[in-house]
């Protein structure tokens, strides 16, 4: 009989990332509401819903296909004008989302992984995303999946994105990064949202200290608390000269040439890995819940 404790509903989550993103490419391949090419774009999300929204922006605009910009909901700019309204929100109940969606006349579509809630009863598209819906508090496959489906939208053949996803399902984790104090995470263009939200997930899952800037700003200041026993990870290539400067600091330098947003099932792999170390449930984390729904 094995002592080994259950596995975390989140490790299983995270595991089913390259199936569930190729099941919503195919799923979602002529649904309505999405941008159309010279559109001006608002996208907007709240918390890990945020930054997938900063990285299909940044994504969009590098693409070509018009203006994009990413707010979270309670930020968004009153009277600004926009063709198209991207809107994400797992549970679909997110009150600064239903309460976005339901004061504007801007065109509208909700990414969601459960529909028919309160915010689709404002939006004028909705893709449901259901496969993709979590148990765990911790968002992660549903992040990914809308991200992978926004990328699709934008004529991206992701197929070599999800076969490094399952590399990184299997790739090691690194005994330094699970013990480490402190992780910084870098970006640069559409891996700045990503650093943002491998921040947020080991903040959540963890409690560990960590922080997110674009890669260039790093060595405005950040790069000081860099020091032995930290880590600093890298999404996508690292700007020239930076690696050499941080190996400098005595930090440990974590880069990866998979797609960005498989290296980030790398990161959640390790979110899991050090709430574990710490006796820690993953799926529960301390002070959150599912849903941030107000009175």
């Amino acid at each position: 009989m094995s002592d080994a404790a259950p596995q975390s509903q989140t490790s299983v989550e995270v595991a089913s990332q390259p199936e569930v993103w190729e099941w919503a490419v195919a799923h979602t391949r002529d649904s309505a509401g999405l941008p159309a090419k010279g559109e001006r774009v608002a996208v907007v999300g709240c918390g890990t819903s945020w930054f997938m929204a900063q990285s299909y922006a940044a994504l969009r605009e590098a693409a070509g296909h018009g203006v994009t910009d990413a707010f979270t909901a309670s930020e968004f700019p009153a009277g600004r004008s926009y063709d198209r309204l991207v809107t994400i929100s797992r549970s679909g109940t997110t009150t600064e989302i239903v309460q976005l969606l339901s004061a504007t006349a801007i065109p509208s579509v909700l990414l969601t992984a459960v529909g028919e809630g309160p915010a689709a009863a404002h939006a004028d598209h909705e893709i449901v995303l259901d496969r993709a819906d979590e148990s765990s508090v911790v968002q992660t496959r549903f992040a990914s999946t809308v991200l992978l489906v926004l990328r699709a939208s934008l004529g991206e053949d992701l197929a070599a994105a999800v076969a490094d996803a399952r590399t990184a399902l299997a790739a090691p984790i690194e005994a330094d990064w699970v013990a480490a104090d402190q992780i910084s995470f870098l970006g640069t263009g559409w891996t700045i949202g990503l650093a943002h939200e491998a921040a947020l997930k080991l903040r959540e899952s963890s409690q560990s200290w960590t922080e997110s800037y674009p890669a260039m700003e790093y060595r405005h200041g950040p790069i000081s608390i860099a020091q032995p026993g930290r880590v600093v990870w890298v999404f996508g290539q690292p700007p020239t000269g930076l690696a050499e400067d941080v190996r400098a600091t005595g930090a440990d330098l974590a880069t990866s040439d998979l797609d960005p947003l498989a290296h980030l099932v790398l990161l959640h792999r390790l979110a899991v890995a050090r709430a574990e170390e710490r006796n820690l449930n993953p799926d529960t984390p301390r002070h959150l819940a599912r849903a941030v729904i107000l009175d």
